[in-house]
């Protein structure tokens, strides 16, 4: 007993240690404390973690000065000399540490093998007579593969040559530790990025031109010898899944990225019979909880024509629905409603399923999804925007078949009959004009007399007028008049939207609010009040008329960055997350929001504060015109000259009065402008990885207690809005002067930058992590449409004069009476109507599209590395950021967004 106490004693300490936060100072003052009773050579653990503390946080004297401490001799002084090797452990982190210094990378590369041709015959010696220092040991000589594999690509790159070396590295790293997720991650993403090479070589080599009559060199035949193999992707592919498999299975649960590039493998190989054969035996190893993260990406290759790929994702998704169908019955019913028949085939063969052991739980989701979709586009809106699409698609593109396919399901929804109260009495409104109408096109088409197709449009623009007058009365739905089902909801299976999480108890609806109120906005969308089984009430944002796929990845990819800021000391001890929220795609038009409480757009929060003291909201834009009527036909430097005129006459800080007038005392006021210019830091980079564009005020809220700033709205992704025809974005993120008054005295030199600066290099650190989860959306077939989707800025209609209602109505009726701080925009399609819907879901993707997807990686990819700016060498995170805020921050740049985006603010 007397022999083991001390032992427990220092692992207490030890313990004790770790649970500090991971501060340098903090580390020091304890370990200066327990060297009075243990000296550094008894208790080498904890000075280990210290000396990797310090490495990491740059403190690399501290570290140096700490494992000479523990070696007991400092190697510099003698370079030539071989690394002393009394403790393995110690000589390894003394490798790690000469690394970190770019000019002795190439020493530490060279001493690490030298101590891996002592250490590798030591295992088998040890293992002779001590079980517990073999293992011990072998994780070190693993950990010791797995370094040297990593520094051998970073030295000397990727070719065919250092791919095989690379391999052997892990492969010999994940053999000696069977057991290390390090090792079996390393080992399968070198062969993920294997299969990437060679296919990458193949599409050049398929791109090259070939010279007419162009012979090998000598004419003789070339000898493939079996060291000189030619090798390409399939050769990997097997290895990437079997590695990706057991590092999945090894995980401690933040297995996301290897999830990612294991379904990338799959949904791009697993119609050959090897990949589905290590499939069907691996994925019997990996909990059915794991595949809970990455059901959206499933879902979308449902429909895939690879029949052995569907079929193991049919059966996949039915074990999903055995364990977890409150997880898998939304996004089903959502691929249920497709228009692409084998889709929504696929999705109704997986719920048959499900109602063999779930009938009611299917029941209840079709119901409540059918019936909040009617509550969130009423026939009035869906006839609005409807003939709104048709009109531009006749008289603006003379698309007489596209007219036609948007009007046809229109009336076939009136033919099916009304069903509530607001149904009838839009049917006895407007029921018989629109009838009159589909006889006029009717006779149309047999005659071809254009003169009834304008009788049809004459009665089609009678009908629009008519509705346009009624949808501003429209503040208020009762379930009792628009969903009478919904109502009478009692006490379901069906868990609330968003809510259910494995492990946990599961909340089910109780009861839906009977009264919705309807936002002021132009989609009008529905504030939905949900109860639950626990008492507690759910607020939701119903959405028509928009795609929120999209938005569910993007919250995909914050959860992926919110885990790696909370790992992360540096981060997690700031605070640095991005506010996040449920997204529940109901159909591929509308879907649920949660409702973020205390929150008001930046657009509202300035009007409203404008109107307060009698300010005019659109004041720059008034001073720019007094000064040039045609903005948009400027040139560059007038541009900048009217810019800068309106900027010199206006203060401009308005959200940094609003921020210190709404706080109740200083010290609050100072915790939330130090929020807001963290959160705004984060999705400031966060956001420029991702392309995120259309950043307009809008789209930015502000959490009115804590101070912070909330993202909405992601529809713009991969710097589409950059490269659309009109009013392309130059900036990488929203950095305008009212967001930078409201920060400290030193604006953006101070705790932005700062933020900036920990965000990115956290980030470009893992960046493996946010590539896995961004190719993966770059190529799911539901969204990658948006890619090449270069119109114009979102969520703007025609101004007078475009004539896009076509002659016989005034351009002005066909569109919603803009704000005030949004007018001067252009048209854009509704992603929800028209001919397109069809082919943008059905995964028809096109060689252009499949291009933009490569290059829209590469582009990321760089971003990642430092290689954005086309210089010859990566640049470091401080110069990065440097660059960017001053991208950001260009008047030239801001001049040429358009008024809508308000760079004026």
């Amino acid at each position: 007993m007397e022999i083991m106490m001390p032992k427990t004693k220092h692992r207490t300490r030890f313990v004790s240690a770790q649970g500090c936060q991971r501060v340098v100072e903090d580390w020091q003052k304890i370990l200066q404390v327990r060297s009075l009773v243990l000296s550094p050579q008894e208790d080498m653990r904890p000075w280990l973690k210290f000396a990797s503390l310090c490495r990491k946080s740059g403190r690399l004297a501290l570290s140096h000065k700490t494992l000479v401490r523990l070696l007991g001799c400092d190697p510099s002084l003698s370079p030539s000399q071989p690394l002393p090797v009394n403790h393995p452990h110690v000589t390894y982190q003394y490798c790690k540490h000469i690394y970190t210094y770019p000019h002795r990378r190439q020493e530490a590369y060279w001493r690490l093998q030298k101590f891996l041709q002592f250490l590798a015959p030591a295992v088998v010696v040890v293992g002779e007579g001590n079980q517990n220092g073999d293992n011990k040991l072998r994780k070190l000589v693993s950990r010791v593969y797995l370094k040297l594999g990593e520094w051998y690509e970073q030295l000397h790159g990727l070719n065919e040559e250092n791919i095989t070396n690379i391999l052997t590295y892990y492969t010999h790293a994940k053999d000696t530790d069977e057991s290390c997720y390090k090792a079996w991650h390393a080992y399968a993403y070198m062969n993920f990025e294997a299969i990437l090479f060679y296919k990458g070589k193949m599409d050049v080599k398929a791109e090259a031109p070939t010279t007419p009559g162009e012979e090998p060199s000598s004419g003789a035949p070339t000898v493939v010898t079996p060291s000189k193999k030619k090798r390409s992707a399939g050769d990997f592919t097997v290895a990437a899944v079997k590695g990706f498999i057991r590092s999945i299975s090894l995980s401690d649960g933040n297995s996301l990225q290897d999830t990612l590039r294991l379904l990338t493998v799959w949904f791009e190989h697993g119609h050959q019979s090897g990949v589905y054969e290590a499939l069907v035996d691996g994925l019997k190893t990996i909990q059915i909880d794991t595949w809970l993260q990455v059901i959206p990406q499933l879902i979308a290759r449902i429909d895939t024509p690879r029949s052995l790929v569907s079929k193991l994702i049919h059966q996949l998704l039915m074990d999903i629905g055995k364990h977890h169908p409150q997880a898998l019955i939304y996004p089903l019913t959502v691929a249920a409603k497709s228009s692409v028949a084998a889709r929504s085939q696929a999705a109704e063969k997986i719920l048959k399923n499900m109602r063999e052991h779930s009938f009611n739980l299917v029941q209840q989701a079709m119901m409540v999804s059918e019936e909040l979709i009617r509550v969130a586009i009423l026939w009035h809106e869906t006839w609005h925007e409807g003939l709104e699409e048709a009109s531009r698609l006749y008289f603006g593109e003379r698309n007489e078949s596209g007219m036609f396919r948007t009007l046809e399901p229109l009336h076939a929804m009136m033919a099916r009959g009304p069903q509530t109260l607001k149904e009838m009495s839009f049917n006895q409104a407007y029921g018989r004009d629109l009838n009159e109408a589909l006889e006029w096109c009717r006779r149309y088409q047999r005659s071809g007399n254009v003169r009834e197709l304008n009788q049809a449009w004459d009665l089609y623009y009678h009908v629009f007028r008519r509705i346009s007058r009624t949808l501003p009365q429209l503040t208020s739905l009762e379930l009792q008049s628009v969903s009478p089902r919904l109502l009478k909801c009692r006490d379901l299976d069906i868990a609330v939207p968003g809510s259910y999480s494995p492990g946990s108890p599961v909340i089910c609806i109780s009861q839906v609010q009977s009264s919705l109120q309807v936002l002021t906005s132009k989609q009008r969308p529905r504030k939905l009040c949900i109860r639950g089984s626990n008492g507690r009430d759910f607020v939701f944002l119903l959405k028509g008329h928009e795609d929120l796929r999209q938005d569910e990845r993007v919250m995909q990819l914050f959860g992926l960055v919110n885990t790696l800021l909370i790992s992360n000391p540096d981060t997690f001890r700031r605070n640095l997350t991005i506010q996040r929220f449920a997204v529940i795609p109901l159909s591929t038009n509308s879907g649920l929001i949660g409702w973020v409480p205390h929150c008001d757009t930046l657009h509202a929060l300035i009007r409203d504060w404008r109107e307060k003291k009698k300010i005019l909201l659109n004041i720059e834009h008034r001073i720019m015109l007094r000064m040039a009527q045609d903005l948009d036909h400027l040139t560059l430097m007038q541009k900048v000259e009217v810019f800068e005129h309106a900027l010199e006459h206006t203060q401009g800080d308005d959200l940094a009065r609003l921020l210190w007038f709404k706080s109740p005392s200083s010290e609050v006021w100072f915790d939330r402008r130090t929020n807001y210019s963290r959160s705004l830091a984060v999705m400031s980079m966060v956001g420029y990885v991702l392309g995120l564009g259309d950043r307009h005020p809008s789209n930015l809220m502000l959490d009115q207690l804590s101070g912070k700033i909330i993202h909405i709205d992601f529809g713009d992704c991969f710097e589409v809005a950059m490269m659309r025809e009109k009013f392309p974005e130059k900036i990488p993120f929203r950095l305008t002067r009212m967001l930078i008054h409201a920060m400290e005295v030193t604006g953006i030199d101070g705790t932005y930058r700062m933020t900036c600066e920990s965000v990115m290099a956290l980030i470009r650190r893992n960046k493996d992590s946010l590539m896995a989860m961004l190719e993966a959306f770059v190529h799911d077939p539901l969204l990658n449409w948006r890619l090449m989707d270069n119109t114009q800025p979102k969520g703007k209609r025609s101004v007078v004069g475009e004539g896009e209602a076509g002659p016989s109505a005034p351009a002005s009726t066909s569109a919603i009476a803009p704000d005030p701080a949004m007018d001067a925009a252009p048209a854009v399609t509704p992603a929800s109507v028209g001919p397109q819907s069809q082919t943008r879901e059905d995964g028809a993707v096109s060689e252009a599209l499949n291009k933009k997807a490569v290059d829209i990686v590469h582009r990321v990819r760089d971003k990642l590395t430092g290689r954005d700016f086309c210089t010859e060498e990566p640049l470091d995170v401080h110069r990065q950021v440097e660059l960017l805020i001053a991208q950001a921050t260009s008047h030239e740049n801001l001049c040429q967004c358009y008024i809508g985006w308000c760079p004026f603010w």
